[in-house]
């Protein structure tokens, strides 16, 4: 599938001082970029610095007053739609090390408080039909709603409210598969048919040798989603980190098929 992408950001700064920007599609497995233009206005400073695991890149800069992005692409994704169900897991002792750190808790997605939980529920399941199974409640067991969750709701507090938005599910479904075992990791994605439009943040599993990307929320797949970064929750995929205060004043993403 081709997919075209424009990201228009504005924010005023507090004081002026340095930001990171990922907003860029990567150059990724399963994903092609046809072409892609970025203009950042009037800065300081640029760089580029890799992003985790070698995923696509971070914009390091130092904006004066005012930050403004706007960003297009057009991007070729080529990467199938995975039989979660037929998915075997990969023995914990074979995991590589890439894989490996992504079982353990981290700040939004603290799994050692889902044990109990997962092997109740999902005991009788292994590898990818356990995905599968944790996918769907998550699904059918959450409320997508805007504006309950913040910069501090991790998965626990997104799984007694039972509502959130796509962060949380991911959140939660990352959770559930670090506590079976399972390596789990968060990807930011751009993908169309996301309502309301805006960066989404879905789970990639480690299954049968390979990563997969998966959606809690339902809205979007592997195969119409194109990755800009991942990491091991939201912390490692804002699209904007800034030292001082940034003032939304307006933002726009736009994701439509180009076929």
């Amino acid at each position: 599938m081709k997919i075209s992408i424009q990201t228009k950001l504005e924010y005023d700064l507090e004081t002026p001082g340095p930001a990171v920007l990922t907003v860029e599609t990567a150059g990724a497995d399963g994903q092609a970029i046809l072409q892609a233009e970025i203009d950042l206005g009037d800065l300081e400073s640029f760089a580029r610095v890799p992003g985790d695991e070698g995923i696509g890149e971070r914009m390091v800069i130092r904006p004066r007053a005012h930050l403004s992005c706007n960003y297009t692409a057009t991007v070729q994704v080529e990467r199938p739609r995975p039989d979660f169900v037929s998915l075997p897991a990969t023995p914990f002792e074979r995991l590589p090390g890439d894989a490996l750190r992504y079982t353990l808790p981290s700040r939004y997605c603290p799994s050692e408080r889902f044990g109990n939980f997962v092997h109740k529920c999902f005991g009788n399941l292994t590898g990818g039909a356990r995905v599968a199974a944790m996918r769907d409640w998550v699904e059918e067991n959450l409320d997508y709603v805007a504006g309950v969750s913040g910069s501090e709701t991790t998965a626990v507090d997104t799984f007694l409210e039972r509502r959130g938005v796509c962060r949380d599910y991911a959140h939660v479904l990352i959770s559930f598969c670090r506590a079976a075992n399972i390596p789990a990791r968060m990807a930011s994605v751009y993908a169309p048919d996301v309502n309301p439009p805006d960066f989404h943040a879905v789970a990639e599993v480690f299954l049968d040798g390979a990563w997969h990307l998966i959606d809690a929320t339902g809205m979007a797949h592997a195969d119409n989603m194109a990755i800009i970064a991942v990491g091991r929750d939201a912390t490692d995929v804002a699209f904007l980190s800034s030292v001082q205060m940034a003032t939304l004043v307006s933002q726009s993403i736009t994701v439509n098929r180009a076929d």
